[in-house]
Parts: structure tokens; sequence; C-alpha cells
């Protein structure tokens, strides 16, 4: 079998490629022409270089695969209504599937958003039949994402092609190159707060996450969505975590929400008027003090999803993390910090 990803070099693509490699599945990794990462170095793969919002080069990197996985997304989320985010998420998905139906690829699995669906309790959780719940918080990447699922399912409605989509939820582990979802780790673990933000979210090992889009592949249902999850944490349980492995005293203080609000809107003020990128905009804070809990039961029935500990995952990240420089006053490996 021989597979096209897109997106290759980040956080989920990086572990996929190399649960690709274990398979012995020939993995051909197409990588944007400016990034920086290395996470792919030394891998035994096919590498091209290649945008998605090129339709053209798309179609040829697509020629000769029988699967496609398509991970490749802008998750930025400033500027809030940013049309690049919409454009690379909406018109990527839309060129990478063109590109899949032209090279007669057999079976398309789209990376979606666990915030397509609507979120739930703990004792209550979302699922892929909840209703989507972003509509009113003002991030292009919570729409943009919905829509390029609607499309992928569509092609799929048609007869176009045998598209399955898969819905991670927020994934920890290493080859985080951005760092991306590692960034709450290293940031929380250098400065060492005694508080935590509200809210909570559904957390999942990446390798598992790769896992679960192998496993759709193989025998996902086509048009069905699955939900990547593991276990529902509110942020004082996750950052209590990210403390045990840093070695260091766990947060004990809610920030109120009101307090992450005002923080929010100043935080948009400003980049307003020096136009930077805010460490916390007010879309941000909004939707960080959201308990966004999911149910994951549909995966593993159906295709067997792994749930490796979450404190694995933080483990494994925090390592990555520091070995990679993105921790810098961690000392010695994380596993060993306990």
């Amino acid at each position: 079998m021989k597979a096209l990803v897109t997106g290759a070099d980040g956080l989920l693509g990086g572990n996929l490629v190399r649960e690709m490699i274990e398979r012995g599945i020939e993995a051909r990794a197409i990588v944007h022409p400016k990034s920086l990462s290395r996470t792919l170095d030394g891998l035994p793969i096919e590498r091209i270089t290649g945008d998605i919002l090129d339709a053209g080069e798309l179609a040829e990197a697509a020629k000769g695969c029988d699967a496609v996985f398509h991970v490749a997304a802008s998750t930025a989320l400033w500027p809030p209504k940013s049309p690049i985010i919409t454009a690379v998420n909406v018109e990527g998905t839309r060129n990478m599937l063109d590109a899949a139906v032209k090279a007669g690829v057999k079976r398309f699995v789209h990376v979606g958003s666990a915030s397509s669906f609507g979120y739930g309790t703990k004792e209550r959780p979302g699922d892929e039949s909840t209703p989507f719940k972003y509509a009113d918080f003002g991030l292009a990447y919570f729409d943009s994402k919905l829509e390029a699922q609607r499309i992928a399912l569509k092609h799929a409605a048609d007869g176009k092609l045998d598209v399955v989509v898969v819905n991670p939820t927020f994934m920890i582990g290493p080859f985080d190159s951005g760092p991306s979802s590692g960034k709450m780790i290293s940031k929380f673990a250098e400065m060492r707060p005694p508080f935590y933000p509200p809210g909570g979210r559904n957390f999942i090992h990446a390798r598992d996450a790769a896992k679960g889009m192998l496993a759709a592949c193989e025998r996902g249902r086509t048009g069905e969505c699955y939900l990547l999850g593991n276990r529902n944490m509110d942020m004082k349980e996750f950052f209590s975590e990210v403390a045990r492995v840093a070695g260091f005293k766990p947060p004990a203080l809610e920030i109120p929400k009101e307090i992450m609000m005002i923080a929010g809107a100043a935080g948009s003020a400003i980049s307003n008027i020096t136009g930077k990128q805010p460490e916390l905009s007010y879309e941000m804070a909004r939707s960080s003090c959201v308990g966004a809990y999911y149910s994951a039961a549909k995966a593993v029935r159906e295709l067997a999803l792994p749930q490796t500990p979450i404190e694995t995952a933080v483990e494994e990240a925090y390592e990555w993390l520091a070995e990679n420089g993105h921790i810098k006053s961690a000392r010695g490996r994380a596993g060993k910090r306990r």
C-alpha cells in the first residue's frame, strides 16, 4: 500500500508516518516549502514539497497512491476571522479531494476537528451526533474545519470518493515541531504558576490518534465521522499532571472566568494596535473557558482506538519538548521525573 500524507511534518503527521513505516506502508509525505520542521529527517519515506492551495501540485502528488491522509490544516486562532485560515482549511481540502478523485485514490481519510461536533459535560460528553456549538465563537478555525468536513462528506455522499472523517480531540505527544499543543505544556513548565485556567478538554495521545487514522482507513465506514479521543480532564487535572512530570508543585488556584475574559479583551486590543499576535485574545479566552468534553466510544467500538494513559502522553510530550529545546528549564529526562 502506498499513501500520501499532507501535513506530515506536524504533531499528528509525524506520528502517523512513523506508524505507517512500522506497518510497511509506503509513505509519500507532502511538506510545505516554508516548513522548518525536522521531524521527518532520516525517515525512509518519499518526501516532496507542495502547497495544498496549489491544485496542480496536489494532482501530481496523489498519482499512484492507494490512499490519502489529509492532515494539513491551519490551526491558527489569530486573526480570528483570517481569510488565510479559511482558504487553507476549506480550499486546501477541496483541492486535495479533487486531486484524489483524479488520481483514482481508493480511500481518503480526512482529519477534521472535534470542534465540528458539540461538546458536553463529563457526565454527558458530546459525540458524533451532537450539534455544532461553536458558531458564535468568532473563530475562522472552527467555522472552516466544519465547512471542510461538509465538503469531504459530500464527496462521499455523491459517490465521488470513498471518504472517512476522523475528528481528533486535544492531542498530546512527541514530534510536536511547532510546537502546537505542546506549547501549552512548555509554557506552563517554564512559568510554573500556582494557578490554572478554567475549562477542560478531552485529551488523546497523538500516537493513538495516528493509529485511529490507520484503522479508519482499513475498516472505517464510508461517509462516517469518528471522534478520536480518550480522557476528559479539567485544566486543574491536566496541569497537575504536567507539574508532576516537570517536578514542581501542582497549581491550586483557578483563574476566574471574568479575569480570563478581561485579559483576552486586553490582548485583542493591544494586538489591534501593534499588529502582533497576542498570547491570549478575547476569542481564545472565551473558547478556553469551555469544558469541551467528548466521547470516543464509537471509535473505540468500531476502530479499536487505543486508549494510552494521558500520563504517558504528557511524559512523552514533555521529554520530546525538553530534548528539542522547547523547555529550557528542564533537567534530565521526563520519564525519570516522577
